[in-house]
């Protein structure tokens, strides 16, 4: 029985002593740290040390903390800063205080500029002149400078400077003046001293020799230019109307199919009652001509055959052509 006994209390610590190495032991240690053992033997050489949360952080998750609490920072102390008087200026926003510095005057400028123009300050408007228009101003005029003094240099020959300028030499007399002087001596001759207004050359149009004549006296003046032998006008190749506000004027442009010479013809005629002798008894090819310019200017023309509207309908009102005619239609 001694032996049986033995023998199961040998079975049992042979079972008490495998359990124990199978399952580990923790025992407690100081925070942070954990010692592990197996069996009855404690593995301090092995002992695992755990590290502190901070010391086994990410990196950059530990930076981006760092960069918001510095944020945090800087945001509590401008705020600080706001409330306290005088730090406003540390901690604004250089960029937006330079905006608002601008803003501030532009508003000044504008300001000054208005207040001048109203008090009619000429030093603060030209204060406020705009930089740019004045120096477009100034160019221009320095351009106009120039070329005045480029002229005066060219009338003057190229004269030096300092030295008086001679007068240009006088053009030399047109090659129709012979012409125009015997044909307003006849006209003066035969139709009365002061049937001419004025005689002139009109250099632009190949020195056209032309008459202004008295409108009392133009029919006469139509007869002789004609049919007087030395004149002999005896083709009309256009008649023409001309407003200029102060008056109206008719001008019959005469040829001699002989000689080739040609001769211009002005009458005036007042405005508010505009009459002109006929020239159709003389020169037949003036009725439509005539009818047209009564049409578009009304000029009244006393002699004429068959006086009535040619281009407008008979119960038009007004004169298309005149500078005082208001049409139905602004835009036609």
């Amino acid at each position: 029985m001694s032996e049986e006994k033995d023998e199961e209390k040998q079975g049992e610590e042979a079972k008490e002593a495998s359990s124990s190495k199978e399952t580990p032991v923790e025992s407690p240690t100081s925070e942070g740290d954990t010692v592990v053992s197996a069996g009855s033997t404690t593995l301090d050489s092995e002992r695992s040390i755990v590290s502190t949360p901070e010391a086994a952080a990410d990196p950059e998750r530990e930076a981006k903390l760092k960069a918001a609490a510095e944020a945090r920072a800087a945001r509590a102390a401008a705020k600080e800063a706001a409330n306290v008087e005088g730090a406003p200026e540390a901690a604004a926003d250089p960029e937006r205080e330079a905006k608002l510095k601008a803003a501030a005057e532009a508003r000044a400028a504008r300001a000054a500029a208005k207040e001048a123009a109203n008090a009619g300050g000429a030093a603060a408007g030209d204060a406020a002149v705009d930089p740019e228009k004045e120096a477009k101003l100034k160019a221009a005029a320095e351009a106009r400078a120039a070329r005045a003094a480029a002229k005066e240099a060219a009338n003057a020959g190229g004269a030096p400077a300092g030295e008086a300028a001679e007068p240009p030499p006088p053009p030399p007399p047109s090659p129709k003046q012979p012409q125009l002087d015997a044909a307003a001596q006849l006209i003066r001759s035969l139709v009365h001293e002061e049937a001419l207004e004025d005689a002139y050359i009109n250099e632009m149009n190949g020195h056209m020799p032309t008459f202004i004549v008295k409108n009392e006296h133009w029919y006469a003046t139509a007869v002789q230019l004609k049919q007087h032998e030395e004149l002999h006008f005896s083709y009309l190749r256009n008649v023409s109307g001309v407003d200029y506000e102060t008056h109206l004027e008719v001008v019959y442009h005469l040829v001699d199919l002989e000689s080739r010479r040609e001769l211009a013809v002005k009458i005036k005629a007042d405005r508010s009652t505009p009459v002109v002798a006929s020239a159709t008894p003389v020169w037949a090819t003036a009725n439509w001509n005539e009818r047209e310019i009564y049409d578009l200017l009304g000029v009244t023309f006393p002699g004429h055959p068959d006086l009535r509207r040619i281009m407008m309908s008979d119960d038009w009102v007004g004169h298309p052509l005149r500078k005082d005619y208001e049409p139905l239609d602004s835009e036609v």
